[in-house]
């Protein structure tokens, strides 16, 4: 008789819900008021919480990764916005990066991250975008995530923790 052995299968659950981050209000070098959270650290915590990662300094790598990602594309005025509402670190991440010359989709924005983590798949790729993507609207507020989102392909509100609604066509 022969057997075969089980392997045990491995299920990557899903990022917790955002881990909110307190959003300030603070004077930036130029008199204007700018709004984010206080500093590049408390990001970096939200990230680690919601993606479970061991230590900061992977979700920071994490982090960085997926918002050189994303600086690609989302472009004008938006771009803008969400460089003035982030921490100054990340704002340079994003401002730092040359827009792509083709929207990607949600699925091939994964991939393309995962080509830049070191050993990812495309599941663990979907996980660290999300856990990064999903704290964003904590950060930014409602407004802003609707208009990055605007820019953006389907399927990207749920990488940011959101309901995607099917647009109807009568």
């Amino acid at each position: 008789m022969t057997t075969t052995a089980q392997t045990p299968r491995t299920t990557i659950p899903a990022p917790q819900r955002p881990v909110p981050v307190r959003p300030t209000v603070r004077e930036e070098d130029d008199g204007h008021r700018r709004h984010g959270n206080r500093d590049w650290s408390e990001l970096i915590a939200a990230v680690r919480e919601s993606g479970q990662y061991p230590t900061t300094a992977e979700a920071e790598r994490v982090t960085r990764i997926v918002l050189s990602a994303l600086g690609g594309h989302v472009t004008g005025d938006e771009r803008v916005a969400l460089a003035r509402a982030l921490p100054r670190e990340a704002a340079r991440v994003i401002a730092s990066q040359i827009p792509a010359t083709r929207p990607q989709s949600a699925q091939e924005f994964v991939d393309m991250v995962a080509t830049r983590i070191e050993g990812a798949t495309p599941a663990t790729a979907r996980w660290d975008v999300s856990s990064v993507l999903g704290v964003l609207p904590n950060l930014i507020g409602d407004d802003l995530t609707d208009r990055v989102l605007s820019q953006l392909p389907p399927g990207y509100a749920l990488l940011f923790g959101r309901a995607e609604l099917a647009s109807r066509t009568s």
